[in-house]
């Protein structure tokens, strides 16, 4: 795929925009500020991808972890978390080698997930694979948005509450906060291209330990202060919950669990901005299994200890769970450090999607000014900032998109959880799979190539189970529906 010349002339590619450059004109190749495609050298570390694939996967989604667990038990609650954890990392090694076709140090670059899957298996796979990504992409916007202004409504409740004496209900709506968020998101969203992201990166990393920290250690002083551990082998009880509420609680604290995992969308994008040598897949199987351990832990210490706090009465944001005002300073730092996380986390997954948009808009209107013109403003001590007209236009529309329905459907994060079920196993198991399979050209019904296709019908069935509780939970929220309704 060649972009015209015309286009290639105006834009000045920045080296992790995800545009598509001929594999055969490599006017730099060899240049030590150049790549072998003709990029910009790429920049990233263990580190940086690290940071980049943390940042992703510790949302907050981490403050549901406690009520997965309390539906499943002490036995089965840990041991799902664990099995999401090796099945995200191992099919993330097999992703990670499918970022260049061919030889894995000097074979063609695939700069997106969507290339990858072109490259690999083509056809109508590639249609299919853009739509589940890019509509989860989508999906994390709008949860992300609901997520971060109901932690800005706890910092001002708890405030609320604290000033009151526990006697004003402070009741707010939640559309002024995710009006706010989606301001300061039209600001970052003009931020280039993925590799500039590092720093927002970094600082959202550190935020998800804060609040994941807080939440870990409240738990602790809860159980302290309780004096024994809760909860049950084998989670809430029948009595407690219906049979039937029992089995589709469970489903749906998979489906929470799966989304807790959820990153394999935007790994070859992340591994695009990583420099070689050594190979991007060596540094970028390194980074996998430092952020699945350090995520894997947190996720255990805080959905452990949440259940032990609360037993079966677990909340479904951890966080709610130690009351809105003491101590209403520990839980104003912990809401704050969700929303900053949040800002940077949505820009980490919405990257891959306006890249795709901008690179198609290219290709098809090489002679537009409006799209391919970059202007450079210049900035006192920094570098110009390039400032593209049809990147403000587009993605100022799509954060506005995005923040309208949040606050159309404020309880969309259930269908987020059901987003995120319906694309665990395609996007982390099923393409990853069956690319690496071609790519190594393992024969079919060889020993290997049953062990993956048997990873993969089990993770399906997995994913059919939490996307059938996701569903249920949707359906329940639905009956006391009332458009624009978010105060709380």
């Amino acid at each position: 795929m060649k972009m015209g010349d015309n286009a290639a002339a105006k834009i000045p590619l920045p080296h992790h925009q995800v545009f598509d450059v001929s594999a055969d004109v490599r006017p730099h190749a060899g240049s030590k500020c150049f790549d072998d495609d003709g990029r910009l050298k790429r920049t990233g570390t263990v580190y940086t991808a690290s940071a980049h694939i943390i940042t992703a996967v510790i949302g907050s989604g981490v403050l549901s972890l406690a009520w997965a667990v309390a539906q499943l038990g002490w036995v089965a609650g840990p041991a799902v978390m664990f099995l999401f954890s090796f099945v995200t990392y191992y099919t993330s090694t097999l992703l990670s080698a499918c970022y260049r076709s061919g030889d894995s140090v000097t074979g063609k670059r695939n700069y997106t997930y969507m290339d990858a899957v072109r490259s690999s298996l083509g056809g109508g796979k590639v249609k299919i694979c853009g739509l589940v990504q890019y509509l989860n992409l989508f999906g994390v916007a709008i949860g992300y948005t609901i997520a971060s202004s109901i932690s800005m409504m706890a910092i001002k409740r708890s405030n609320c509450f604290h000033s009151s004496h526990d006697k004003d209900p402070c009741h707010m709506s939640s559309n002024p906060y995710m009006i706010t968020f989606g301001v300061v998101q039209i600001i970052f969203s003009q931020i280039p291209d993925f590799d500039q992201l590092w720093w927002l990166s970094i600082v959202a990393a550190v935020m998800s330990f804060t609040y994941s920290t807080i939440g870990l250690a409240l738990g602790i002083v809860k159980v302290a202060e309780n004096g024994k551990l809760k909860g049950s082998l084998t989670g809430i009880s029948i009595g407690a919950v219906t049979e039937t509420q029992k089995i589709w609680r469970s489903f749906q604290a998979l489906g929470d669990i799966a989304f807790a995992y959820s990153y394999s969308m935007i790994l070859i994008e992340i591994q695009d901005t990583v420099k070689s040598p050594p190979s991007e897949s060596k540094t970028m199987k390194k980074a996998t299994l430092i952020s699945v351990s350090v995520t894997t832990l947190f996720y255990m210490l805080c959905g452990c200890m949440g259940y032990a706090a609360f037993g079966d009465g677990s909340p479904g944001n951890l966080l709610t769970g130690f009351g809105f005002y003491n101590p209403f300073w520990l839980l104003d730092i912990a809401n704050a450090a969700i929303v900053i996380h949040l800002v940077g986390a949505y820009q980490v997954y919405c990257q891959p999607l306006f890249a795709f948009i901008e690179k198609n808009a290219a290709k098809r209107f090489p002679d537009s000014e409006f799209i391919t013109k970059e202007i450079m403003i210049p900035f006192p001590g920094l570098r110009p900032f390039r400032l593209n007209l049809f990147r403000l236009v587009w993605r100022t529309l799509f954060v506005i998109t995005t923040t309208v329905i949040s606050m159309l459907l404020p309880f969309f994060n259930d269908v987020v959880g059901l987003l995120g079920a319906l694309g665990f196993w395609p996007l982390t198991v099923y393409f990853p799979v069956e690319m690496y399979i071609a790519q190594k050209k393992i024969p079919k019904w060889s020993t290997r190539w049953l062990c993956l296709q048997i990873l993969s019908v089990s993770c399906l069935i997995i994913t059919i189970a939490a996307a059938a509780g996701s569903i249920a939970g949707v359906v329940l929220d639905l009956k006391s529906y009332k458009p624009f309704s978010s105060t709380y």
